[in-house]
């Protein structure tokens, strides 16, 4: 939450979602882990960037020999990103550096006078961003780009309320309120009911088939609770690393472009050893900044550099005392992402050598967070390699999904909201 306060929890800290309720408690009170857990949770504070996986993210050991592979492999997934960017209109240009098997099901956003150059230069390394922030009317409104885009002002991103609200309108739906799922009842290896908290009463829903779509602090702790010892249930926490950078122009103003973020590079994505240092994806921002200077207020370039990580083993989501509060045990990124910044930093004047730069200001220190929380019960062929098989079903409880971006058995560069909406519909529709 973007209100969230933190305080002191004796040798931890919780964080509490604004009203006093607390969410999780965290161990590294200098790691925050950002999330909505309102109704549609965090659609309602996205910022609608999706830009797909790329192809060896899925290959990563095999092509790099570091990290993990997935079970499945891009061209299984594709004919699902098409159905998932249908779904949510997604906004997007014809040339990408992955392939597609059909075209984005609305225009690309508008190019700034900076991103033009650079796409000159790039090519299909640097396109106008895959968003689901409307670019033309229809199904929603246009996207204003007023750089609002945490609670869009005229409804032109796409989030669950207004995309798809037919299916919780549907008679056969329920939808229960301020009710907090906390463990799963189980017999012979079936899950039989979710328990979860309503008006401080434990309550049971029961079903043949279960899903879990909390996110990756959630997910792995409901299942602990319900006596899941998988021995990765839980580990391999992990989200990207974002570093801010400020590109200080000579003589060009940087105007024009629409949308919060205009464009994503991919120069030093799948361009780099990624044996030896994390790949990176690149951010133009268009939000609210000027440069500080008479004259030149426009004569800036805000860009961020997201790169990945390996997951490591000893980030993790344990039990706490309290059945609804998962602890976080975090401790850092690891070095693949510090070579990789490294790489950036001995490369950067080179990058830009097309715009007229007169300095660059690189900001050492990462963001706190870029609320994507990732990993904890990730994806395998087996049991002893992870928590759910290709299809997103347990391995030891086969009636049940676990869905979304806890299921990652390695991350990428890139936003991870298409992927995971792409492997939902992969799994409905292997499975049923």
């Amino acid at each position: 939450l973007e209100n969230a306060r933190t305080q002191p929890f004796g040798a931890v800290n919780y964080i509490s979602n604004g009203d006093g309720a607390l969410t999780y408690l965290n161990n590294n009170p200098q790691k925050p882990w950002i999330f909505d857990p309102s109704f549609g949770g965090s659609s309602n504070c996205w910022t609608g960037c999706t830009p797909r996986f790329m192809p060896n993210d899925f290959r990563l050991k095999t092509t790099y020999k570091v990290g993990h592979d997935w079970p499945l492999q891009y061209e299984e997934l594709e004919p699902y990103y098409c159905e998932a960017e249908n779904i949510m209109a997604i906004s997007g240009p014809d040339i990408t550096p992955y392939p597609m098997s059909k075209k984005y099901p609305q225009p690309p956003h508008a190019l700034s006078n900076v991103d033009t150059i650079l796409q000159k230069e790039y090519g299909e390394l640097y396109i106008s961003q895959p968003t689901a922030r409307s670019s033309v009317s229809g199904e929603r409104n246009q996207c204003c780009t007023s750089a609002v885009c945490h609670l869009c002002p005229v409804s032109a991103k796409f989030t669950i309320e207004n995309g798809l609200s037919e299916i919780f309108s549907d008679s056969r739906v329920e939808v229960l309120y301020n009710a907090q799922a906390v463990r799963l009842d189980t017999a012979n290896d079936i899950i039989q009911s979710v328990v979860y908290l309503k008006d401080k009463q434990e309550m049971r829903a029961a079903g043949n088939a279960i899903a879990l779509g909390a996110n990756a602090l959630f997910n792995p702790h409901i299942l602990a609770n319900s006596g899941d010892t998988n021995p990765n249930t839980g580990h391999f926490l992990s989200e990207q690393i974002g570093f801010y950078c400020y590109l200080y122009l000579s003589d060009l103003d940087n105007v024009g472009g629409s949308s919060i973020i205009t464009a994503n590079g991919y120069m030093l994505y799948d361009q780099v050893n990624r044996a030896e240092m994390a790949g990176c994806l690149i951010e133009n921002h268009n939000d609210f900044f000027v440069r500080h200077e008479h004259g030149k207020w426009r004569k800036i370039v805000k860009l961020k550099f997201v790169f990945e990580d390996i997951p490591q083993y000893e980030n993790l989501v344990k039990k706490s005392d309290i059945d609804a509060l998962p602890t976080v045990h975090y401790k850092s990124y690891s070095d693949y992402v510090s070579r990789g910044y490294l790489n950036l930093k001995g490369k950067i004047d080179s990058l830009f050598k097309s715009l007229p730069i007169e300095k660059i200001y690189l900001d050492d220190n990462p963001q706190a967070s870029e609320s994507h929380i990732l990993g904890t019960t990730r994806m395998s062929d087996d049991s002893a390699a992870g928590v759910v098989d290709k299809h997103l079903i347990h391995h030891q409880y086969r009636n049940l999904f676990v869905l979304g971006g806890s299921v990652f058995p390695a991350i990428s560069p890139a936003n991870p909201t298409i992927t995971l909406s792409a492997l939902s519909l992969y799994s409905a529709d292997k499975s049923f």
